[in-house]
């Protein structure tokens, strides 16, 4: 919990308050979804399972929602890049956050595992 609360406290305004919000609204999203860190960076998991990052571009300097299996959601806002499995939304901290496709999106993400698309749960060692 530290490193991800430094995370957060070492952002600058506007980026600060904007990736606490889009933690905010991820975490209303269902009550599975739980908050580590890997890669340095905030995940969200589902059932355990990695479904979504926040990070900040290293051009623009902005927020974005990296969604781990975006290759299966078709949405126009969702930048694909040079990546083969996932995808970006940026978001302008500058600018009111865009909640009903943010909610849209986290949530035809999510639904890939609730509706098996995605597998999330663990495996089970045999011993």
């Amino acid at each position: 919990m530290q490193e991800l609360n430094q995370f957060y406290l070492s952002q600058e305004e506007p980026n600060k308050s904007c990736l606490l919000a889009l933690k905010h609204i991820i975490l209303q999203q269902d009550t599975e979804i739980r908050e580590t860190v890997k890669y340095g960076m905030p995940c969200f998991c589902y059932k355990n399972k990695a479904f979504c990052y926040l990070w900040t571009d290293k051009k623009t300097k902005h927020p974005y929602l990296l969604m781990v299996e975006g290759k299966y959601l078709d949405y126009p806002e969702l930048e694909t890049g040079t990546r083969s499995r996932m995808k970006v939304f940026p978001v302008n901290p500058n600018e009111d956050l865009p909640l009903e496709t943010i909610r849209t999106i986290l949530n035809a993400a999510i639904n890939l595992y609730r509706d098996g698309k995605i597998n999330s749960k663990k495996k089970k060692t045999i011993n």
